[in-house]
């Protein structure tokens, strides 16, 4: 009997807000996807942001009573993506005027997420996904007639020859939804690096690749060189700190003019660098070169330069232009081996394929790298 007047009411008032002509605008989305380029046959995920209107609600995607309409995303794409799972958010419990039980509803902000299959046999271009959202929106009197929202989203499939960039990962920290396996692994931008700039941003960033340069003097290819550098400014002090100061700047600009054209060189070559990594055999010998680093790291064997480029280091010429050289030299002679931090960041780099960013994170890996050098400059005439 309760259920059969609840109907009643609820009709009643479809027709009086149906009367009056009121708009139901109550509800309005944005729809975000987790790649700026998804390839043949790999997953992505879709998320819907529902802004729900102030003193409205929405029902659940189970609401409690059978009569409620529940809220439900309907996505079209005519074959070429197939929706394997949509996450609907937690519901809230609220007692409505018009209802003597708590009902299941959405209000304000919510996000529904769904994770995407792409056809294997679609070919690359850009495709549209046009996304319907039915619900029923109520107030603490009564219920509108139910109706849907929509929103049409740009969808680009890449070649395997692309590099695919993961975006708006803070809008997908909201939604519990996990990739297979294998969209995990060809993720070119799934890594560190990745998730370091895009949830704390650049600065904080900028502030872990510095960190990462200063840790880097403790490898087996840098801390040899530390006491000939002392050696080398120590040798030409004549007493005077400004002049050790300077060339120790000079030696700092010089290694950063080193990293700055490895990251801008790693930018602009960026889509020949992902093509390589979708080679098993450029992966198989990147994961053998972070074993080999990190065995060397934990002591297993020496890993240190040969003595011939040790002593050309050490044998720079002197004054200004010789700091500043050598400042080259250690660059390139320390470029090939100071280990998994540096491949990954150029991986990270490759995939942005961005040179003024190459250019940045690159300079202040080699300011980190090179700041202890100022102050052994300084101290080595003492």
């Amino acid at each position: 009997m309760l259920k059969r007047l609840s109907i009643l009411l609820i009709l009643v008032s479809f027709s009086a807000y149906a009367q009056f002509g009121l708009q139901q605008d109550h509800v309005k989305i944005e729809s975000y996807i987790s790649f700026d380029k998804v390839y043949q046959g790999s997953e992505f995920k879709l998320a819907i942001k529902v802004n729900v209107e102030d003193t409205w609600h929405i029902n659940s995607n189970k609401p409690y009573e059978d009569y409620l309409i529940p809220t439900e995303l309907i996505i079209q794409s005519d074959n070429k993506f197939k929706a394997d799972v949509i996450s609907y958010p937690e519901p809230h419990d609220f007692k409505f005027d018009f209802s003597e039980t708590p009902l299941s509803v959405y209000e304000g902000e919510i996000f529904i997420g769904a994770l995407l299959n792409v056809s294997d046999d679609v070919t690359p271009g850009e495709y549209e996904l046009i996304i319907n959202l039915d619900y029923q929106a109520c107030n603490d009197k009564s219920c509108l007639a139910p109706t849907s929202v929509s929103d049409t989203l740009t969808v680009t499939i890449a070649d395997k020859q692309s590099v695919v960039n993961e975006v708006n990962q803070d809008i997908f920290k909201n939604i519990d939804l996990s990739y297979s396996s294998l969209t995990e692994e060809t993720s070119s931008e799934d890594n560190f690096f990745s998730s370091t700039f895009e949830g704390s941003g650049l600065l904080i960033g900028l502030i872990f690749v510095f960190l990462g340069g200063l840790a880097l003097n403790l490898t087996p290819c840098v801390y040899p060189l530390i006491p000939i550098t002392i050696g080398y400014f120590g040798g030409q002090s004549e007493g005077s700190t400004g002049k050790l100061f300077l060339m120790g700047l000079l030696f700092l600009i010089g290694m950063s003019v080193t990293y700055s054209v490895i990251g801008v060189v790693t930018a602009l070559t960026g889509s020949v660098f992902g093509a390589l990594l979708q080679n098993p055999a450029v992966i198989i010998g990147i994961v053998l070169i972070f074993l080999v680093l990190s065995l060397s790291m934990f002591g297993v064997y020496e890993f240190k330069l040969p003595d011939s480029w040790v002593q050309k280091a050490g044998g720079a010429k002197q004054g200004y232009y010789g700091a500043f050289f050598m400042g080259l030299t250690m660059g390139i002679v320390a470029a090939p081996c100071i280990g998994p931090f540096v491949i990954g960041l150029v991986t990270y780099v490759a995939a942005k394929a961005d040179p003024f960013l190459g250019f940045l994170l690159f300079f202040v890996l080699a300011v980190g790298l090179g700041f202890p050098y100022l102050f052994l400059a300084v101290f080595s005439g003492k």
